[in-house]
């Protein structure tokens, strides 16, 4: 079985997808065989040598090769069965210090901007027309492979392949997972973990917790709502995130305000609305405990975390690994093995899975997976305000997708002026400015737009 990762100079991530797949008894059995492709020579070797210090010490018997650059992408794909992204285009340096610092000179502050505001929409225009180069690659060399997609903008990239490739393509991403083990670990309700029943559905990182159960069928909701609110008033519960402390405040305020729980981190949905980050009422960003700049300053972190990690991996030549949360393998091994497996995936809105939301906007629903594919489940109507909700961030992916399909630049202040935390704070005219801004110092990362 071939799997090919694509942005494999991610070597932390490779490591745990590759080395889940190699934790797989089924997996390895089928025969491992890894193709690893970057555009970093110097990253994808260490990757190269991490991966291969795993094979030895988990005894896989993969077969491993690289391939660097585009010269090599088709062989790097050529007859795969999966495909994994995780590609970052741009980086930390240019890139993402652009999508900060631009916005800042407009009065414009973000947390992470990866995923929606100026900042989702600037790295989604860099990224999908390598996308789609990856795609016309894959339907030329391995059309029958799935690809799973872990990179960012979820929904947007994602939509993207979906609705303008003929790839098979799924996106992945762990928040639905931790979701509600995070919740009740921080309320004091983990002995209601165990064989709980809950219903996810909404957008990736904006999916609501609609239901949640206990063992017995009890709703838990009430007593959420009762302990959340407590927690809030108490200033919430502190984790140590890449050497930041952050609370769930914002999260909790969602429960108080809409009635559910969100999947994504509170730091993350305080810039995926108008309600937090203001100018006008600075008070907001320390009642919540908004990290503004946070995205940066994890770059940072990781960066030196990597450089202080790297020579501890890189000197082992034998390696152990513990299967992690990540989807990727169990979905593998699902469909290798006929055997279902539930999964909360990213999957088009065909046949209005969820009934309020457009049929192509990209939905984050349950999936079942088995050796017949991926097949997500019908969900229904979502509570009016969650739907809402939900649009106000849609809005800015369908336009985002239609700017770069199309590479018209005025759909591109379309999205930033629908986006809810950009039109808060700035005028359409700044927006315009801000906008252009950007385009001209992203320069030959991004495509020319008309």
């Amino acid at each position: 079985m071939k799997i090919t990762f694509l942005g494999a100079g991610s070597t932390i991530f490779s490591k745990n997808v590759l080395g889940d797949c190699m934790a797989s008894k089924t997996l390895v059995n089928e025969g491992l065989d890894f193709a690893l492709y970057d555009i970093s020579a110097s990253r994808l070797a260490e990757s190269e040598r991490v991966i291969k210090a795993l094979n030895k010490g988990m005894d896989a018997k993969a077969n491993i090769k690289t391939y660097l650059g585009l010269n090599q992408l088709k062989d790097a794909l050529r007859g795969a069965d999966f495909v994994v992204n995780a590609v970052q285009i741009g980086g930390y340096d240019p890139c993402t210090i652009t999508d900060f610092e631009i916005p800042k000179k407009y009065g414009l502050r973000q947390t992470i901007a990866d995923t929606l505001g100026i900042g989702g929409i600037m790295r989604t225009l860099r990224t999908i027309p390598v996308m789609e180069t990856f795609a016309r690659a894959m339907e030329e060399v391995c059309p029958d492979a799935w690809l799973l997609n872990y990179s960012n903008p979820m929904a947007m990239l994602t939509g993207f392949m979906q609705r303008y490739t003929g790839v098979k393509t799924i996106g992945l991403c762990h928040s639905v997972q931790v979701c509600v083990d995070h919740l009740f670990r921080d309320l004091g309700m983990e002995d209601k973990l165990p064989r709980h029943k809950e219903l996810i559905a909404g957008i990736n990182h904006m999916a609501w917790l609609l239901e949640i159960r206990d063992k017995n069928g009890t709703d838990l909701y009430p007593e959420i709502k009762r302990r959340a609110k407590e927690l809030s008033a108490r200033g919430g519960v502190e984790h140590d995130v890449g050497g930041a402390m952050m609370s769930d405040l914002v999260r909790y305020d969602y429960i108080d305000k809409l009635g559910y729980y969100c999947t994504e981190s509170s730091e993350h949905n305080a810039e995926y609305n108008p309600f937090y980050i203001k100018s006008r009422y600075p008070e907001l960003i320390e009642r919540f405990k908004i990290p503004l700049d946070e995205y940066p300053r994890r770059c940072v972190a990781q960066i030196e975390g990597w450089e202080k990690a790297s020579q501890m991996l890189l000197s082992q030549d034998t390696m152990a690994h513990e299967r992690s949360h990540e989807y990727a393998s169990h979905i593998m091994e699902a469909m290798v093995t006929n055997t279902p497996y539930k999964i909360g995936g990213n999957v088009l809105n065909t046949g209005h899975l969820i009934e309020n939301l457009p049929a192509d906007a990209c939905v984050e629903v349950p999936c079942l997976v088995d050796g017949s594919g991926i097949a997500p489940t019908r969900v229904g109507k979502l509570p009016v305000q969650l739907a809402a909700m939900n649009m106000t961030n849609i809005n800015v992916q369908l336009i985002t997708i239609e700017a770069a399909v199309t590479k018209r630049r005025e759909h591109i202040y379309h999205a930033a002026m629908l986006d809810p935390h950009t039109a808060a704070e700035l005028s359409l005219d700044d927006i315009i400015s801000m906008v252009d801004e950007m385009i001209e110092a992203h320069g030959d990362w991004m495509p020319k737009y008309r």
